[in-house]
């Protein structure tokens, strides 16, 4: 018969209380895992956290996040500059879905314009500056206003001016049919339901909702247009609460990229004019005399505007452009999925490791910092959160959507799209007179790049990456392909839902409880050896479907 052990055997009412005897909790805090002298630098793969507890529904989980200084999103997502990732139609749905999208500037500056354009009026409150024409415009001039802004619902004033008196007001019905030639004096409605200057947004909400009509004109006492209401602006109000929306305007966010030339002074000066909202200094090294002087310029320029600034993975050069005036650090150097900038130059640091040291560092000074690369699933994006990130930047991620631009096709019997490094040889080429937009230097393959209609312009990729006097020019990305994902519409709600869900097992409820439990030492982490990472992966099966959201 076995001996009786002499242990002594708590009582398993005391379980919780014991946990005190303890040093610690179980697991490392944040600064014993980011110990480079101990783990070296860290990937987002290189670590887990652990579980807390659960006393409510995921739903409950808050993410609003600050992307910058005075910006606040509901969702921490944000698009990649890049040509086969944002446009305008990823700036709008990412937008309307809780994130920002920022637009590319590998195109001349007045399609830049008109992309940052169409995102200012896709949604709005009271729309100040309405399109507005005259009795003597043409059904042309609206039919071009609704290919190229999406909308066809334009009031009519005495001048075509805002301010001049209100005369009648042309839908899409009323040109209908109509000869292209065709004065709009003799196709607009004149019986108009319209709202005194002066009325709140709610009670202007509420005369639209009765009057079933798709547009309400705002007048002042003598009659004249002040601003314009649009029924579909409440539609998406309903169907998209978490939309990106500057609080006084109402206006949907938009985001956009410049470089550090001379040149990109006059194209920002266009992209203001055009609404924009914040300003992303797009450099692979952002620690540059030509990125601090054109901080110092813009917030001379445009004090109102927000810059982001980067790229950065070091204190040194987070401090740099903080002092210079930035508004939000872009952390993140090599870790993109088409960024060979490690491999090449010899040069970066691993994502996990860059974001927790630059976050650390910008936080002393109120900065918010962007998790840019690095960025593959929901997992990493919660782990770019506990490490002080503010939001996350997807290129890889995105890319494949409906909503990313170029066209889909076939390659080894797989719908995928083109997606490529702002560093590689064909980004670089791009907007040269003759230039053949091949992808991977096969023959006929333009139909999948991304299509750009923008006239011949100065490159984007070889100013972002130092390389516009290099008569050779050295890649640091690559091109390839993507599987098709579907729309963002479905996809980015999977990855919100999938983020509460994370933060709900770590026993917080929201992103700021999170970084303040990392900091405080209450939420903890474990480093994961090779076998973990093969373990905490599908395995040990013949064949699976990996099916991530319905």
């Amino acid at each position: 018969m076995p001996a009786q052990s002499t242990a002594t055997v708590l009582s398993s009412s005391d379980a919780v209380a014991h946990l005190a005897s303890y040093q610690c909790l179980d697991g490392l805090s944040v600064k014993d895992l980011m110990d480079s002298r101990i783990h070296g630098g860290l990937t987002y793969n290189d670590f887990l956290m652990l579980p807390g507890k659960i006393d409510f529904p995921a739903s409950d989980v808050i993410t609003d996040t600050k992307i910058t200084r005075n910006v606040v999103l509901r969702t921490p997502f944000m698009s990649s500059p890049m040509d086969t990732v944002t446009e305008t139609d990823m700036a709008i749905s990412l937008a309307l879905l809780g994130g920002i999208g920022v637009i590319h500037h590998n195109q001349s500056p007045e399609s830049q314009a008109a992309m940052v354009r169409a995102v200012k009026r896709h949604e709005n409150g009271f729309i100040a500056d309405p399109v507005v024409f005259s009795p003597n415009h043409t059904v042309a001039d609206v039919l071009d206003i609704k290919a190229r802004l999406g909308f066809c619902g334009i009031p009519i004033t005495e001048t075509g001016h805002l301010g001049a008196k209100l005369v009648g007001i042309v839908t899409s019905r009323d040109v209908q049919f109509e000869s292209p030639q065709t004065l709009l004096s003799e196709v607009m409605t004149k019986s108009l339901v319209t709202a005194p200057q002066g009325v709140t947004l709610a009670e202007a909400n509420q005369i639209l909702r009765s009057s079933k009509k798709g547009k309400l004109p705002i007048v002042d006492d003598q009659g004249c247009l002040t601003s314009l209401l649009a029924r579909s602006d409440l539609l998406k109000n309903q169907n998209y609460p978490l939309a990106s929306k500057d609080p006084n305007s109402k206006q949907l966010y938009a985001a956009a990229a410049v470089g550090t030339r001379p040149s990109d002074k006059e194209r920002l000066k266009l992209l203001v004019d055009a609404g924009l909202d914040i300003v992303v200094l797009d450099s692979s090294q952002g620690n540059s005399i030509f990125q601090i002087d054109m901080i110092q310029w813009i917030k001379q320029m445009f004090p109102k505007l927000e810059v982001i600034a980067g790229n950065v993975v070091t204190r040194e050069q987070a401090a740099s452009l903080i002092a210079a005036g930035a508004d939000a650090l872009r952390v993140g150097m090599g870790s993109g999925s088409i960024c060979i900038t490690q491999e090449v130059m010899a040069v970066g640091r691993p994502q996990a490791t860059a974001v927790f040291a630059v976050a650390e560092f910008a936080s002393k000074f109120g900065i918010p910092v962007i998790a840019d690369g690095g960025i593959s699933n929901i997992g990493h994006i919660v782990k770019a959160l506990s490490l002080g990130a503010s939001a996350v930047m997807m290129g890889g991620l995105l890319a494949g959507t409906t909503e990313a631009p170029g066209e889909y096709f076939y390659h080894d019997g797989k719908r995928v799209k083109s997606y490529r490094g702002m560093g590689s040889l064909e980004a670089m080429e791009q907007g040269r007179p003759g230039a053949s937009g091949q992808v991977n230097g096969k023959p006929g393959s333009t139909k999948h790049t991304p299509h750009l209609s923008s006239k011949p312009h100065e490159n984007a990729a070889t100013s972002r990456y130092f390389s516009e006097s290099s008569a050779v020019k050295v890649a640091q990305g690559v091109s390839g392909d993507v599987q098709d994902k579907g729309s963002v519409e479905a996809f980015v709600p999977y990855l919100h839902v999938g983020v509460q869900h994370s933060l709900q097992d770590i026993g917080v409820r929201s992103v700021s409880e999170l970084q303040a439990g990392v900091k405080e030492g209450r939420v903890r982490f474990e480093v994961r050896t090779p076998s973990a990472q093969v373990e905490g992966g599908v395995h040990g099966l013949h064949s699976y479907t990996k099916r991530l959201y319905a």
